[in-house]
Parts: C-alpha cells; structure tokens; sequence
C-alpha cells in the first residue's frame, strides 16, 4: 500500500466559487479497511465543503481516538486538525471556538469516544450549544480493540467473538434531542444523496449541529462459519505465521426516496431497515420528533435526515456574550484594559 496521493488531476474538474476543484478539500490516503463506511462520510464532508466554497484553512477538525477519529487525515488536508484525548474532543473543541468564533469546526467521534467514555463531555457541549457540526460515525463495536460491542450495539446483536450483547442500546440522536440539541440528523454512510445536503445545513447552523451516521464496519461484522469469515480463513491457507485477513469490501450504498423504507444487507448478511422521513415532516417540532424516533425504534427502523431544528436558540458566544471579534485576535488594550475598569469589575462584585 502506498500513502503518496498522486498529485495529477484532470485539468477539467468542476471548480466552486473560490476556483477550487474537490482536489483542495482532499487529505490523505485512508488506511481504514477497504469499504469502511467512514470513507464514505469522509467523502460527503469533502463534497459539502466543496459546494459550500469554504475555504479550507477557515475549517478546524477535531477528533478523539477511535477509527473515526482517524478520518480526519482523510478529508481537507489544506485545514486545522487536532487529534485529542479519549472522549475530549468536545472540551477540546469548545477551548478553540472561544479562541477564535470564525472558523468552521468540525467535531469527528465515534459510538465509543461518545457513547463511553465521552458522555459526559458530550452533554455539555450540548448544553453550551457550541458552534459546531458533531459528527458520530456509529457501527456498534470498537474497531480499533478487536471488535467489542459498544454502548450503541443492539440487544441480541453478536460480537466478532459470538459474544450476545445484552444491553439496550444507547440512541444518541433521542439523546441529543432530550438534551435540548439545536440540530439533530441521522443518515447512512452510504446514502450520498441525503448526508451531504444535511453536512451543508449543519455547517451553516449557528449552534451544534449533531449528526449520528450509521457508518457500517467491515472487518467486525462477520459471523462465525461465513466463509469470508476469519476463523475460516485460517483454517483454510497456508502461511509462515499467523496473519490477520481482512477480505476487501465493496462500500455499501443505498438510495430511497423521502417518506419510504429500504432494508440495507451489511456484509454479514445481517439486514438493517432504514426510514427516511416525508418531505412535508416538520423537524421544528422537538415532541414529534422524540415520538417519531421511538415509533421507529419501536419497529426495529432507524430513522434517517433531519430531525429537530431550533434556530432561536444562541449558541456559546451569545450565551456568554463575548465580544465581537475572535479573542485571538484581541489586543493589549483590550486584553488589559487598566485599573479603573478592574475595580470597577471587583465593585460590581461586592
């Protein structure tokens, strides 16, 4: 495998407003397995930004550990990048929008960096409403330990081990609209069509953005007895060592209509049902959307696009009412603004 992206592109490739091609929004080559749902989304970032004429170096990408939080070396390699701690991606996150408001930030976790270890950071910088597009890319299982179900596996679903998981669910996106996100979407890392169009609403939404993406996992969704299964590979080559095989996969894909169901076969040939929401649905209404997610999950469905809006709500600087420029670019006088104007401060505090 080679990790030297070719520089040539077709001198007729599309350009946006800026004059860019989709070769200025790429990164590097991904090292995820072959048809890892996460390149997809990669791929729907790169195209969002594309046609939204953002300029790259203006995009901050923050992300924890994780085989998500991998991806952001795959997409806008002309922008910021910072690979935190283990669920901190949002404290992170939050210290650098403060610093300065006028980037866009893209916040990059997965089921486990979420639903795990970062929970409690993920309540809070939904509460603080941080301007911010917080992407979950969830497939159910920890990719980077070997497989372990994580808090988003369904009840009843078997590990790469055979290990039945037990537990119900954690449903981020219900989740997100209990604790009073002001923008909650969900979408399939195969469904172009749709997980663009909500990137680009989620970009220009002033506040967080939250987006979980049922992103499927190649390499740890296979069943014992499959013959493109591990165990059976083993049992069938010959080699000078033990060695992991990772069968190269087709991405999955799927198109449907707004308002209609489609069943996706993952690459174990378990089935998952997807519902995309009608276009006359009203995702300004939090109540319905909260019964809806439940009807869906009541159905063994998972419901997909945009599914609560609130745009009156302030985000962390109108919170806070910080001043109008990025701190970073504050200077002395402002920074330090004299004697009278402390006491001043200590007097209203007394």
């Amino acid at each position: 495998m080679t990790y030297l992206k070719p520089l040539f592109r077709h001198p007729k490739l599309p350009k946006n407003k800026l004059g860019y091609t989709l070769k200025e929004y790429e990164g590097t080559i991904s090292t995820l397995c072959a048809g890892c749902g996460h390149d997809s989304i990669s791929a729907t970032i790169v195209q969002a930004c594309f046609e939204l004429s953002i300029e790259p170096h203006l995009v901050a990408k923050i992300s924890g550990i994780g085989c998500s939080s991998k991806t952001p070396a795959y997409f806008l390699g002309n922008s910021h990048g910072f690979n935190s701690v283990h669920g901190r991606m949002p404290s992170v996150a939050t210290g650098a929008n403060l610093a300065n408001k006028n980037m866009v930030y893209f916040g990059v976790s997965g089921d486990g960096d979420t639903a795990s270890i970062g929970m409690g950071q993920f309540v809070h910088v939904i509460r603080k409403n941080l301007n911010m597009v917080y992407i979950v890319m969830n497939n159910g299982c920890y990719g980077l330990t070997k497989g372990q179900d994580s808090a988003t596996a369904d009840v009843g679903s078997a590990s790469k081990s055979g290990h039945i998981n037990p537990f119900q669910p954690v449903d981020l996106a219900s989740l997100a609209v209990e604790l009073g996100a002001t923008f909650v979407a969900q979408s399939f890392s195969g469904d172009k069509q749709q997980l663009v169009p909500l990137i680009k609403a989620a970009i220009q939404h002033k506040g967080l953005a939250f987006i979980n993406v049922m992103s499927p996992c190649v390499t740890f969704n296979n069943n014992p007895g499959s013959t493109k299964s591990y165990d059976y590979v083993r049992e069938h080559m010959q080699a000078t060592g033990t060695l992991d095989f990772v069968p190269e996969r087709e991405a999955i894909k799927a198109e449907y209509a707004a308002g209609t169901d489609t069943a996706v076969s993952l690459h174990d040939g378990t089935v998952m049902r997807l519902h995309k929401l009608a276009p006359e649905w009203n995702p300004e209404d939090r109540l319905s959307a909260v019964n809806a997610m439940q009807q869906a999950r009541a159905k063994n469905e998972i419901l997909t696009g945009l599914l609560y809006i609130n745009t009156e709500f302030g985000d962390l600087h109108d919170i806070l009412n910080t001043s109008d420029g990025a701190f970073n670019t504050l200077g002395e006088k402002a920074l330090c603004p004299g004697e009278e104007q402390l006491q001043a401060i200590n007097a209203s505090l007394r």
